[in-house]
């Protein structure tokens, strides 16, 4: 399951994506437009920025502004900084393996290797995605009445 904290990174980065040709946004507008507590917000947006992702400005006229181009912001780089892990069991992760404690032999494992098949596709999907292409998606999604 997603995260409320990689959500709102994702939230925050389409909002200011599409807004990229304006001065940089204020937390509180971010916070206001997406519905995310300013607090929890704050140390989001902050750990973007210690990654790279945003440029913060202080003072008056300040906020944060993209630091990349929304299209070379991956999604699957977005979780691996707000939650760690893709993959759903450790034993299946990359970057964050780990031996599972009731496991006896990994490679004959079968819930492990069904777990990698959906790592390896889950990876496919976020590496492939940008936030370009949410903002794209979203633009593309008309409201059901």
């Amino acid at each position: 399951m997603l995260s409320k904290k990689t959500k709102y990174a994702i939230k925050a980065l389409v909002i200011l994506g599409k807004n990229a040709d304006q001065p940089p946004m204020q937390i509180s507008k971010i916070a206001e437009l997406e519905k995310i507590p300013k607090k929890f917000l704050e140390q989001i947006l902050l750990e973007l920025r210690n990654s790279g992702y945003l440029y913060s400005k202080k003072g008056a006229g300040g906020g944060y502004s993209l630091n990349k181009d929304p299209k070379d912001i991956y999604l699957v780089s977005i979780m691996r900084i707000t939650d760690g892990p893709i993959a759903m069991v450790p034993c299946a992760s990359l970057n964050f393996y780990h031996r599972c404690d009731e496991c006896h032999q990994e490679t004959t494992c079968g819930i492990r290797d069904v777990f990698v098949e959906v790592r390896d596709a889950t990876l496919k999907i976020l590496s492939e995605t940008s936030i370009a292409d949410v903002i794209s998606r979203e633009s593309g999604l008309t409201l059901i009445q």
